[in-house]
């Protein structure tokens, strides 16, 4: 999966990277399954990024916690943002993913963003003239791909609902903007892996850790939380992540995500 935003296009005649073209309400041929030849050829020889709630789905499927799923099944790499790494699936021995079975995935339900994305990529206008951002939809392909030749049509709708996508792109579109604020270096001076960075890590990809660390600084106290929200942020993974980010944005950049209580 790779977002692409309109600051990689010509935001005057709102034209594409080259070759990209908007599939809009168009309908595509696609189908992935065990009759298919290439089937699973996609799980190996794959350089597979994880985003903060692909980290989050699969320790819940796989009933441990995320700083076990991190030291077992992760390896962190420079993506493409030079301020923040990235992590990428620690592929096995013969360069598979470690949850490739006998008979395909074994955490289908829990795949990673870009497994259910494909064969589409999503982009992105964060600097809309009016109104929310725009995201358009482009269809990808790998040459060794025979899922592109069934005739299973989709428009780009059923697409989203079948592979369960809103969920996902909406804690996507959280994490683009963590992303985003992360590429501004706003840990200029600590150097990398300063404790900014390190508790930035730990928020975005170490949810259990970052559990932990709530509970012994007891952080919910310092601020003005609704009822709703802390009975969320305290039973709820994906919550405690929004949550993370609303702290980030407002100690590394001063926005006013938080309302901090009073000292009294």
């Amino acid at each position: 999966m790779r977002e692409i935003t309109m600051n990689e296009t010509d935001k005057q005649d709102k034209s594409f990277p080259a070759g990209m073209v908007p599939l809009g309400k168009s309908k595509f041929s696609f189908s992935c399954h065990p009759g298919v030849s290439c089937f699973m050829k996609c799980c190996s020889n794959v350089d597979m990024l994880l985003y903060p709630y692909d980290i989050i789905g699969l320790k819940k499927f796989l009933g441990i916690r995320s700083d076990q799923f991190l030291e077992k099944y992760v390896q962190v790499v420079k993506g493409a943002n030079p301020f923040f790494p990235a992590l990428m699936m620690k592929m096995t021995s013969t360069n598979s993913c470690p949850f490739l079975g006998a008979e395909g995935c074994t955490v289908y339900e829990q795949r990673p963003l870009s497994c259910r994305m494909y064969p589409l990529e999503r982009g992105v206008d964060r600097t809309p003239e009016k109104g929310r951002a725009a995201e358009f939809y482009f269809l990808t392909r790998h040459d060794y791909c025979k899922g592109h030749e069934e005739q299973q049509d989709w428009s780009v709708k059923e697409w989203l609902r079948s592979q369960n996508l809103l969920f996902h792109n909406a804690m996507a579109d959280q994490w683009a903007e963590m992303d985003t604020l992360f590429a501004k270096n706003p840990w200029a001076g600590e150097g990398a892996a300063g404790p900014m960075q390190k508790l930035a890590f730990l928020i975005c990809y170490n949810i259990d850790g970052f559990r932990d660390y709530v509970a012994h600084h007891n952080l919910l106290d310092l601020f003005k939380i609704s009822p709703n929200r802390l009975r969320s942020i305290e039973n709820d993974d994906e919550a405690l992540l929004t949550f993370g980010f609303d702290w980030l944005k407002l100690l590394l950049a001063g926005m006013p995500t938080l309302q901090p209580r009073k000292k009294r």
